[in-house]
């Protein structure tokens, strides 16, 4: 079932950056918005075939940003 990620508002093809709390930050590019999962960890995948997993107590933000196709 698709839960609609609230990041399919910035378009199909996104980057995000993602703060953690130890003051860390990282950034991921290419992200594909239909392929946003949430569990114990936010599942990302990437246009070339990656995927990202995050473990989402240890992260503070997010900034998503919309990505020209």
């Amino acid at each position: 079932m698709d839960l609609q990620s609230t990041t399919k508002s910035q378009g199909e093809v996104v980057t995000q950056i993602i703060h953690f709390i130890n003051g860390e930050k990282r950034t991921f590019e290419n992200i594909l918005t239909s392929s946003v999962k949430q569990g114990q960890f936010t599942k990302l995948v990437t246009l070339d075939g990656r995927l990202i997993m995050i473990n989402d107590k240890n992260v503070l933000c997010v900034e998503v940003f919309k990505q020209d196709e």
